[in-house]
């Protein structure tokens, strides 16, 4: 019987923040199944098809202290690929006077405070790697379009960009790479079905996996030509970069 040919990704270490559910998912499935060695580091453990490949560990970014401690350990190794995909909604589009000031903290400590943390475990060890690591950022349109209703996430999310940004000029991409992906539209996930009514119609929205191909890729080619760049994955997995065409707004009006 012939050996089975080694997987692409066969061995590299992976950590994936917030990759129990949702595009953070869909990357972690995809880097498994091409052979990375994968730890989601996450508030629930992943289940469901593929969850078996997956390595598993506890991770609430409010915890500060707790969170920067376990990030360490899970960086203190080898490093190749990581990707930070954890994010807080909130319970409710609401207008920023009904919005409670716990939900803007909250925002505030997983989806910036939480990508600082991210960068400053994960970035040494990628430095450490004999090849180019990855470090890809799940961003969103509400960067580019700001939303209403949505005043604490699209600050919180276009403060990620920024810093993603601010950070992919500051490296080498010889020694690090910086992406961002983000969604041409809604994506179906357990976080955006908690806020949508019994029997909703989700056939128009896009999948987490529909992020393999590209997250896979950028693992594979270590060519710096996406460093920094900003890359808008459509409903049929294909890419572009953002600057090519303006994602479209997802916001819809909220009465006051």
């Amino acid at each position: 019987m012939p050996t089975p040919l080694p997987l692409p990704l066969s061995g590299r270490p992976a950590v994936v923040v917030g990759g129990s559910t949702g595009i953070g998912r869909g990357i972690a499935d995809a880097w498994a199944h091409a052979g990375a060695d994968v730890l989601v580091l996450s508030r629930s453990e992943p289940t469901g098809p593929g969850a078996e490949a997956l390595r598993w560990a506890p991770l609430d970014l409010t915890d500060r202290a707790a969170a920067q401690r376990q990030l360490a350990a899970a960086t203190e190794g080898d490093l190749r690929l990581a990707c930070f995909s954890a994010v807080h909604y909130g319970d409710r589009r609401a207008l920023f006077g009904d919005a409670p000031e716990d939900e803007w903290r909250r925002q505030v400590d997983v989806n910036l405070h939480g990508l600082w943390l991210t960068l400053a475990a994960a970035l040494p060890a990628l430095r450490r790697t004999s090849e180019a690591g990855l470090f890809l950022g799940v961003s969103s349109e509400v960067v580019f379009n700001a939303g209403p209703g949505r005043s604490g996430y699209a600050a919180t999310k276009a403060a990620g960009a920024a810093l993603l940004n601010s950070v992919a000029q500051e490296q080498d991409p010889d020694d690090v790479r910086i992406v961002q992906v983000l969604p041409a539209g809604m994506v179906d996930s357990p976080g955006i079905r908690r806020r949508r009514p019994g029997g909703f119609d989700y056939s128009d929205y896009m999948q987490p996996a529909q992020f393999g191909a590209v997250a896979t890729e950028l693992a594979l080619n270590a060519s710096t030509e996406q460093h920094g760049a900003s890359l808008v994955v459509d409903g049929g997995g294909k890419w572009r970069p953002v600057g090519d065409e303006a994602p479209v707004s997802q916001s819809r009006r909220t009465a006051s």
